[in-house]
């Protein structure tokens, strides 16, 4: 089997962040959303790997993923010009793909056990495809399967307005060279793109078989900022305390925290589960549960709980807590002491700010 990666996506619902990074490559519990997905294929025993990347954030994932070998990955980058659908994504990576079965994961998708039981499962099945799915309290904002009686894919609808069922489609797919016959033959839904559930509805009326998992355990889809800090407080409950950082003063670090190495943490209270990345300053601070704070941060006179913080940024003598916030690389959140006293902004399109 191969595994193919689509992390093309504009991520127009992550913004401003991702004016200038990739969504894929957001950390959560300071690990990008794209290497939990390599992580779990490879673990799956798939180590040949294409990643679907576009033209304006390929560069940047490239250059993080390299040639895959430091996840023990073989990658290959294929270039879709545009997003037009999963069906189209699939037939953009076809020369790479063909004369395989293969395993499409959603690059901001996260799921808890992995995918190594169910790429056994489809191995085992014998099938044309395999699709998971789980119960979501809002099945209009997903593709949603519809279930015989006896447990078999009746029908797939895209984001239909009065569901059939709450059984919406997690982003990882398994198929066979079928699904390239399929994805030619549908024709683009009203938002224009080449819906992977008509592509494999097209297999389901051509008499191919499509097996459907439920998933047990969790799984989490990264879109939004909300599905983001969610993610990173699932995640961050999984975690064992390990502290390789340095304490001191009259800090206290309770519960499952990670501080990793060359963290430094003085007259703090880090209270898990949360992680402290590496050389990270954290100084007469609180830094609560659910938090991420990323490499080289620097944290004085400030709390903050329930957040994710990227690489190199800055928050000092902030009065009141921080909370559900994600904060961009190189961000500086201060304290001015300027006269005239006034609050000062640089912020980028799409931008939020709660001022209390």
């Amino acid at each position: 089997m191969k595994g193919l990666i689509l992390s093309g996506g504009k991520g127009t619902r992550m913004r401003p962040l991702t004016h200038t990074s990739a969504k894929q490559l957001i950390p959560v519990a300071n690990k990008p959303v794209l290497q939990y997905g390599i992580e779990a294929i490879v673990a799956a025993g798939i180590p040949d790997i294409a990643i679907i990347v576009s033209p304006e954030t390929g560069d940047e994932i490239r250059q993080f993923i390299g040639d895959g070998s430091r996840f023990r990955a073989n990658v290959t980058y294929v270039e879709q010009e545009a997003p037009r659908g999963l069906a189209h994504a699939v037939l953009t990576a076809e020369n790479f793909l063909r004369g395989a079965s293969f395993v499409m994961y959603l690059g901001d998708n996260l799921l808890q056990h992995g995918i190594t039981p169910l790429v056994e499962e489809y191995r085992s099945l014998n099938c044309n495809s395999e699709i998971l799915l789980t119960r979501v309290p809002n099945p209009s904002q997903f593709g949603v399967a519809e279930l015989s009686s006896d447990g078999r894919v009746v029908r797939l609808t895209e984001k239909p307005k009065e569901p059939k069922s709450d059984l919406a489609l997690v982003g990882v797919y398994m198929f066979d060279e079928h699904i390239f016959d399929a994805a030619k033959a549908i024709k683009p839904s009203k938002r224009g793109e080449l819906e992977i559930t008509d592509a494999i509805q097209w297999l389901l009326d051509n008499g191919f078989s499509v097996h459907p998992h439920i998933v047990k355990g969790w799984w989490k889809d990264t879109g939004k900022m909300e599905d983001m800090l969610e993610a990173n407080r699932t995640v961050l409950d999984t975690f064992e305390r390990s502290v390789r950082g340095v304490i001191s003063g009259q800090s206290a670090i309770e519960g499952k925290v990670v501080v990793e190495e060359g963290a430094q943490i003085v007259d703090s209270v880090v209270r898990g589960p949360a992680i402290i990345g590496r050389e990270a300053n954290i100084q007469h601070a609180y830094v609560g549960p659910y938090t991420s704070i990323g490499n080289r941060c620097s944290l004085e006179y400030c709390e903050i709980e329930n957040s994710i913080v990227l690489e190199n940024s800055t928050i000092a003598h902030v009065d009141g807590r921080i909370e559900a916030s994600l904060i961009g690389k190189n961000v500086k959140i201060v304290r001015t002491h300027r006269k005239p006293a006034a609050y000062r902004f640089m912020l980028g399109d799409n931008s939020e700010v709660g001022i209390t």
